[in-house]
């Protein structure tokens, strides 16, 4: 499976302006040969652009996500609009009645919806997405490309009690849409490493670019194998990283050094 990591400018609020980027990169990525587009956490509304999630919030068959969904179809491609701010007083089945929750949601080719993950961890230290957002409560997985493939979110990487439980629902994929800036390069060169190394999968992570008023997001998406080595990455700019993913190196590997085997409960 070719998978494209779509790592474009994230302007804050400029909502309409980043749809068009996103729906340019599912384009371009599927004329380049590509079966699933991954795209960054918040990339319509932008993650720091706190003061516009309650007034660009929407529900799972809004205008961002259809538009995104249609673009898919379209050119033939899946698509991990990774993420929206979801309006859950308009959805029947999130974590409650009322409220945003930062919402990724994975289509196939044909525009079915295989999985809906809302963020579990916000980002502490009294931030503003602590104090806005739902935490999500479900963590799906859907078949993919020959894989079992989960979604997480940014800030998600520091908690890898929630890799493992993935891992034993069988996952060997694992996408993260990020918003993750500047300056903590080296947790996020590490993290998603880290977690490809211990869970012995394929981690495709992501970011996107561009400055806000307060932060800028570092870019350098990238894409792990279950050695952890990086077989695919970029720098800061808006660029996409295009990389052919095979079910059966998850497999391989886990046969040739079977760590997960060894774990004690």
């Amino acid at each position: 499976m070719r998978v494209a990591l779509a790592q474009f400018d994230v302007e804050a609020a400029a909502v309409d302006a980043n749809v068009e980027r996103a729906i340019t990169a599912i384009e371009d990525a599927a004329d380049r040969g590509a079966d699933l587009v991954c795209l960054p956490e918040l990339f319509n509304v932008g993650f720091f652009a706190f003061d516009s999630y309650q007034r660009e919030a929407e529900p799972l068959d809004g205008p961002t996500l259809t538009s995104i969904r249609e673009a898919g179809v379209e050119a033939g491609v899946a698509v991990l609009a990774g993420s929206v701010v979801e309006d859950l007083a308009e959805t029947d089945s999130g974590p409650a009645d009322e409220g945003l929750a930062n919402t990724s949601v994975l289509f196939d080719e044909t525009g079915d919806r295989l999985l809906t993950y809302r963020k579990h961890h916000l980002f502490g230290y009294e931030s503003a997405e602590a104090q806005l957002l739902t935490p999500g409560e479900a963590v799906p997985t859907a078949e993919i490309g020959g894989f079992t493939a989960a979604v997480t979110t940014c800030y998600d990487l520091r908690f890898p009690e929630l890799y493992r439980e993935l891992v034993e629902d069988g996952v060997d994929l694992l996408l993260v849409p990020s918003a993750w800036p500047y300056p903590r390069v080296e947790h996020w060169k590490l993290l998603p490493q880290a977690r490809a190394v211990e869970n012995l999968a394929y981690v495709a992570a992501v970011n996107g670019s561009g400055d806000f008023e307060d932060a800028a997001l570092l870019g350098r998406s990238a894409v792990y194998d279950p050695w952890g080595t990086q077989i695919a990455s970029t720098g800061d700019h808006p660029d996409v990283v295009y990389v052919d993913l095979d079910p059966d190196r998850v497999a391989a590997v886990r046969e040739d050094f079977p760590a997960l085997e060894d774990r004690r409960r």
